[in-house]
């Protein structure tokens, strides 16, 4: 019988529970070090069902791991009034956060991180996964493109990791290791994350010029950096103290909401929606990275499922007999229109429109990596090449030439000037999507920005992301 799925984890077990001891499993992680590291459970000889899930309250957990001392500052008091009179804005975003605390405070538990860190996202995206900043910062924790790739966060046609819920967790934590580790302090460390390293070290210096002291309360910063640690100590005090400001928490219990499954061979999305029986936005809502409707085994993918419905897909999995993918992936050997190119490839110009978003009026440039339709003549898994290098590059074609400014007369006419040419104007050419890549850590830190600011409108619409976040006019 043939799997796709080599093996099926439970994301987030990497410390245990702190009321029942250390989650453990005899079977081996895989090479991969991107793989969530975490217990494991065989397919072929293990059920989903067999794994225990402790049930104590999450809320408790979180409150046991704060470290970081309020500030009690004028700045923190307004930011708990602010979030205090709206709390249907808040249970919104508590509400969200239930699909991934549990994996985020397990890793940060897991570092001897506080657990003030794992409420970050309510301050970066409020828990929205396809929070997007003017900047271009996404995700639940806001990672600029290159901040991305200096954490070998994937970003192509297929995917784009810096929304994986997974992947953009552990990155984050890395970075905000990285920058307590230059600072000494979980404030300027914050700080460092939303403003970056370089701004800090350079705002310490000024201070230490002028003889002042170069902590968090002390330095010179921009507004939405100033209000960036209170923001999070206001989340502090009503993780602590809800009734106080009238706040009700929802219930969040203290075990995985999701399971991990490692990806062996390529398959739909829409496949996936329909033998794990959830709704296609709970798909979504948990695996945002994927930016096409394949999911691909060579790109080392992991799908996140609700616990209790990965046993269910694990039951349609077994009886399922038909073609897992139908679509794949090629490269485009030579720049061609749409049109052309879709000849050359036995496509339909629509459905490789559609399929890639490519507008109307732009070339394919050579090199391109476009889905397209899974045929008989292409019946394999997209490559590995492909898988992690991916990207679409599209150009505008070049103007016709002007008959009056660039035919030259077949005769030269004795006494007639000589015609010119206008220059040819150089093709503007787009990216669509990029491969990964590695920028240096200092151009990382700078560059990185919080998205809680000017998240997109269908964001601010449909989520109710905190319009009060950095780089906001005004708090509505």
């Amino acid at each position: 019988m043939r799997l796709i799925f080599a093996a099926l984890c439970l994301a987030a077990l990497l410390s245990g529970c702190a009321s029942t001891g250390d989650w453990s499993s005899d079977v081996p992680t895989k090479a991969n070090p991107k793989a969530s590291k975490a217990a494991r459970v065989n397919l072929e000889n293990q059920s989903v069902s067999k794994v225990y899930a402790p049930s104590d309250n999450l809320w408790l957990r979180i409150r046991d791991g704060f470290q970081m001392e309020p500030m009690n500052s004028p700045l923190e008091i307004e930011q708990v009034r602010w979030l205090s009179g709206r709390p249907d804005y808040v249970h919104r975003s508590m509400a969200r956060s239930s699909r991934y605390l549990f994996y985020i405070v397990q890793e940060v538990n897991a570092r001897n991180m506080p657990t003030e860190i794992a409420l970050l996202p309510f301050v970066e995206s409020a828990f929205v996964t396809n929070a997007k900043s003017s900047a271009k910062a996404v995700g639940l924790w806001q990672f600029m493109p290159a901040t991305g790739k200096d954490f070998r966060l994937t970003q192509n046609v297929f995917r784009d990791e810096r929304r994986d819920v997974i992947q953009s967790t552990d990155a984050a934590l890395d970075y905000l290791q990285r920058l307590q580790n230059q600072f000494g302090s979980w404030e300027l460390a914050l700080a460092a994350y939303n403003w970056g390293a370089g701004n800090i070290s350079k705002a310490q210096k000024r201070n230490i010029a002028a003889g002042l002291p170069t902590d968090y309360e002390s330095l010179t910063m921009p507004k939405e950096t100033r209000n960036y640690v209170p923001k999070l100590m206001a989340y502090r005090q009503i993780v602590l103290d809800p009734s106080a400001y009238g706040i009700v928490l929802p219930e969040l219990e203290n075990h995985p909401y999701f399971v991990a499954l490692d990806v062996s061979n390529d398959i739909d999305v829409a496949v996936v929606i329909k033998l794990a029986e959830i709704p296609s936005e709970e798909f979504h809502n948990l695996n945002p990275s994927f930016n096409k409707p394949v999911i691909l085994a060579n790109a080392n993918q992991q799908i996140l499922l609700p616990f209790a419905h990965a046993e269910i897909f694990q039951d349609n999995l077994k009886n399922y007999s038909k073609p897992l993918a139908s679509w794949t992936a090629v490269q485009v050997s030579k720049t061609e229109s749409l049109d052309q190119a879709a000849k050359t490839l036995g496509v339909d110009s629509d459905v490789l429109r559609d399929i890639n978003g490519i507008p109307r009026g732009m070339r394919i440039r050579a090199g391109s990596t476009v889905i397209i339709p899974k045929t008989s003549r292409r019946p394999g898994d997209v490559p590995t090449a492909l898988a992690d290098n991916a990207s679409l590059s599209l150009e505008k074609p070049p103007p016709p030439p002007s008959p009056n400014k660039c035919t030259k007369p077949s005769k030269t006419v004795k006494g007639a000037k000589p015609v010119k040419c206008a220059p040819v104007k150089q093709v503007k050419t787009v990216e669509k999507a990029g491969s990964k890549g590695n920028s240096s850590s200092n151009n990382a830190a700078s560059q990185h920005k919080s998205a809680s600011t000017g998240l997109t409108k269908s964001a601010k619409n449909s989520t109710s992301a905190n319009p009060s976040n950095k780089g906001a006019s005004k708090q509505q």
